[in-house]
């Protein structure tokens, strides 16, 4: 399970973005995955496990988000 730090999450917009910990590209979480894990809010440089999973449109995104 891929883990990273939280860069920034603006509930308002309902989505953000993860710095995996491997490097690479950052990873696009949306507002779903948050409200899934039951949080309501995603604080900058939460420490997360999460897994990768294609959205309809084709790009990747944070899903299953576990603190740690």
């Amino acid at each position: 399970m891929p883990s990273g730090t939280v860069k920034w999450f603006n509930t308002t917009k309902g989505f953000g973005f993860i710095a995996p910990d491997e490097g690479g590209k950052d990873v696009f979480v949306h507002i779903s995955a948050v409200e899934r894990a039951g949080w309501s809010d995603l604080p900058d440089d939460t420490k997360l496990q999460y897994e990768l999973r294609e959205g309809r449109d084709g790009r990747e995104s944070a899903v299953e988000l576990v603190k740690i």
